[in-house]
């Protein structure tokens, strides 16, 4: 794992990142260092026709150390805090293989100088435990900032390392992490970090009538887990519940997903590690909030036991569900996680879950989808604003409800195509009462499919974290 330091003086003689941009069609740069050594940068930087587009990188050869490099970071400056995390990230991962790394990027507060730290570890991410990486991150980084508490490194590396935590949950396979492995590995790591951790088997499952579960994960020769993550700090103010959703596989069940689409369903347990990930970070850090997590695990199998099209399941609380689409099971173990939730009678309550196909087609890969009550929704939405973490808050238009409507049950688990993550948040509303609530959609976000960009790897994100680790603090 890479280490960090923090420091006021700037070593040049040293693997060095700096930023740069064009001002007036001349390369510039921007990190405070000697103007001898920015000269000789600019005009090594100029005979590579270096463009300096944001996030663009150009390695050379240190002017007054050939054993070392300088990486020249084009300037992004989209947000405050988050253009330097992905600044941080390609600088970091542009010094793979290398002993060390110094970062030089202007910045003025704490807050940015931690937004550094993270970026940079979360840029130096490699998820390598099948395959051996071509080259190794870099092993320690020097953060050069007027801020040197180390009390803000620690922060930093707490948020990272739950942000890459959960990259690597995310990116391991299905063989290896099922409900029941998921289950034991969240109760080894949570109850090390001091936590109390409830596991619920398939007989706790059928005497607590958790009838999304057992629908779900009936199919599976994994059997379904429940799994309650406790938080609870001397003076809690307020209490909120986070639910996540845990398929380790999804298959869709006999509304088979085509095998185009099948692929990287490893990744729908996202919201259960996310959710995991949250309480541990916020015990870390010390956050004075009462925070409950559960964990809805479960894999959708196709067997001669799997759930049918057709089936009606009736949950703890009475409400009945026909199953008219086996590939939207999601929905039908977070509404077991909500149900049990709310009984707890938080403040709020919280989910997320890689849920629809239908956010990536309304926000794209990039953005995600938050509804619920307005209260919470906004609140949500302005943490993962204040977090750097793309997020647009989403209605829940009562018309659409209608298409959930069914001939024997109280409602289907699938209803509308347009509107489809509206749909799905409309479902799952039904289980938390007047609860305050919000709904938190991450099917896109969640794994980059593509090549690496700014401090994400191509594979899992851990997006959102942050966004409810900065939503607890407040």
């Amino acid at each position: 794992m890479t280490t960090f330091d923090l420091t006021s003086s700037l070593d040049i003689n040293s693997n060095l990142a700096i930023v740069v941009a064009q001002k007036e069609d001349k390369l510039t740069v921007l990190s405070p260092i000697d103007a001898d050594f920015s000269a000789a940068v600019t005009q090594a930087l100029t005979t590579l026709d270096f463009s300096a587009k944001p996030l663009s990188t150009a390695v050379i050869v240190n002017p007054v150390d050939p054993t070392k490099i300088v990486i020249a970071v084009g300037q992004c400056t989209e947000h405050e805090t988050e253009s330097l995390r992905h600044m941080a990230g390609v600088a970091s991962r542009a010094a793979h293989g290398r002993d060390s790394l110094t970062l030089c990027f202007p910045h003025e507060t704490a807050a940015q100088a931690g937004a550094i730290i993270e970026g940079a570890q979360l840029g130096a991410y490699v998820f390598d435990a099948y395959k051996k990486p071509a080259k190794k991150p870099v092993a320690h980084v020097v953060v050069v900032s007027e801020h040197t508490d180390e009390e803000i490194r620690d922060h930093a590396l707490v948020l990272a390392e739950a942000v890459n935590a959960i990259r690597d949950l995310e990116n391991t396979t299905p063989n290896y992490l099922n409900p029941v492995t998921f289950a034991q590995h969240a109760k080894d790591i949570a109850e090390a970090a001091g936590l109390a951790v409830k596991v619920y088997d398939e007989k706790d499952l059928e005497a607590e009538k958790l009838a999304g579960l057992l629908q779900v994960g009936r199919g599976s020769a994994s059997a379904p887990r429940l799994v309650r993550v406790e938080y609870k700090p001397e003076n809690a103010e307020g209490f909120t519940a986070l639910i996540g959703k845990g398929i380790t596989f999804d298959t869709g069940g006999y509304s088979l997903k085509p095998s185009g689409s099948i692929t990287e369903m490893k990744t729908d347990m996202t919201g259960a590690a996310t959710v995991l990930h949250a309480v541990i970070a916020a015990a870390n850090l010390g956050i004075k909030r009462h925070v409950v997590a559960w964990l809805c695990l479960a894999e959708n199998m196709v067997s001669g036991t799997a759930g049918r099209p057709d089936d009606v399941i009736v949950y703890r609380n009475g409400i009945s569900v026909e199953i008219n689409n086996t590939d939207a099971e999601g929905r039908l173990v977070m509404a077991d996680g909500l149900i049990m939730g709310v009984e707890e009678n938080p403040d709020e309550i919280i989910d997320i879950a890689t849920l629809t196909g239908a956010q990536m087609v309304a926000l794209g890969n990039r953005t995600t989808g938050i509804m619920g009550t307005d209260d919470v929704r906004d609140a949500v939405v302005a943490a993962a604003d204040r977090a750097g973490e793309p997020a647009w808050g989403m209605p829940l238009p009562a018309e659409l409800r209608s298409s959930l409507d069914s001939d024997c049950a109280d409602m289907k688990n699938s209803g509308s195509r347009y509107g489809g993550m509206l749909v799905a948040g409309l479902f799952l509303k039904e289980f938390v009462g007047q609860t305050p609530w919000a709904h938190i959609d991450i099917a896109g976000p969640s794994f980059n499919r593509e090549s690496a960009w700014g401090y994400q790897p191509k594979g899992a994100t851990g997006v959102m974290l942050r966004t409810l680790v900065e939503h607890l603090a407040r």
